[in-house]
């Protein structure tokens, strides 16, 4: 399967959406890509298929460009891991620093430190979703 990218004229928007959004996560929690991406709705030129299959990856993209000050580290694949890359023993260390635990296999437990996202009243006054019923709920 080759890999859609996000029209470039939607990715702005998309981006500061992201970047809204993890900006939320307090410290001691973590998101997963995924996650945030099911909060932001489908962007135009984008099909509902495309939007669920890639929403992740593009949620990556957009990490991996986000301003300065913004709590990145807080952000982990759907495993509960860190993903491997440049800049991943980083991370780790941010998230240790405050007080995310990770067992023996790299992995955070998400019922512990998993972020439920935004409440309702927050997600609807800034144009974005509830959460969806495909994407697990995580601990307050």
């Amino acid at each position: 399967m080759n890999e859609i990218e996000l029209p470039r004229e939607a990715r702005e928007a998309f981006n500061r959406a992201v970047w809204k959004i993890t900006g939320r996560v307090p410290e001691g929690k973590v998101a997963t890509y995924g996650q945030i991406g099911a909060f932001i709705p489908l962007p135009k030129g984008v099909s509902e298929e495309d939007y669920r299959s890639y929403r992740a990856r593009w949620v990556g993209a957009a990490m991996g460009a986000c301003p300065e000050g913004l709590p990145w580290q807080r952000v982990i694949n759907s495993q509960g891991k860190i993903s491997p890359r440049q800049g991943a023993d980083l991370q780790r260390a941010l998230l240790e620093a405050e007080g995310v635990r990770f067992d023996s296999r790299g992995k955070i437990d998400l019922v512990r430190f998993g972020w439920s996202g935004p409440d309702a009243s927050w997600l609807e006054a800034n144009g974005f979703l509830p959460p969806l019923s495909d994407l697990p709920l995580f601990s307050a």
